[in-house]
């Protein structure tokens, strides 16, 4: 899950461009929000490798570290809904110590059902861009690649046969793709149309 494998499309540019402006984010937050398998923890790791090479460190936080919030490193919150007090003590740390605060969800924070109304103000300042799930033209490259690194050739048919079936998410991608390939060296065949159309309709019950 690095830059070098992340694929930039429609889908994905708005919050690419959000990560290219870090810092400088507004309140030193930022939330990236979409459905599950759309991209959001590359993400996160693309920008914590930027954050590395630029001499900073970047925290995955856990629950157990809320007593403990480091006093320099950056933080990602990825998919954790936090206690209302220890998400409103965890914003107003990030605030205060000048760190950055990644967060990581399905639905933007200021759609999030609070209580506290400082808390919901809060939410409501941070920047929330949403990530869509990959577009034909997304999915077919990330198919691609994990053909190519996994050294099997695949012709376009195939490929595009597989973007018109699969459920559109990264991880649908990655998983027939592992599935193809494992399928291919045990029958000792090259990947076609023809075995393609024969996996996905004995794994969906067709």
């Amino acid at each position: 899950m690095n830059a070098a494998d992340f694929v930039v499309s429609d889908s994905n540019r708005d919050a690419v461009a959000w990560l290219d402006r870090w810092p400088d984010w507004p309140g030193a937050a930022l939330a990236i929000y979409g459905p599950a398998g759309c991209g959001k923890t590359h993400l996160a790791h693309v920008w914590r490798e930027r954050v590395a090479q630029a001499g900073g460190t970047v925290h995955l936080l856990e629950p157990a570290a809320l007593d403990r919030l480091p006093a320099a490193g950056n933080l990602i919150l990825d998919g954790l809904r936090l206690p209302e007090e220890h998400l409103f003590h965890l914003i107003n740390h990030a605030r205060g110590t000048s760190l950055s605060l990644l967060i990581l969800d399905r639905e933007p924070p200021a759609r999030w059902p609070v209580r506290l109304p400082d808390l919901a103000s809060r939410l409501v300042a941070i920047p929330a861009v949403g990530v869509l799930p990959p577009d034909d033209t997304l999915l077919a490259a990330v198919l691609a690649k994990h053909f190519a690194d996994r050294q099997v050739d695949v012709a376009d048919e195939v490929i595009t046969y597989l973007v018109s079936r699969i459920e559109r998410s990264f991880v649908a991608a990655a998983t027939a793709a592992r599935m193809l390939d494992r399928a291919s060296m045990s029958r000792g065949v090259a990947i076609t149309l023809k075995l393609v159309r024969e996996l996905l309709n004995t794994t969906s019950g067709d």
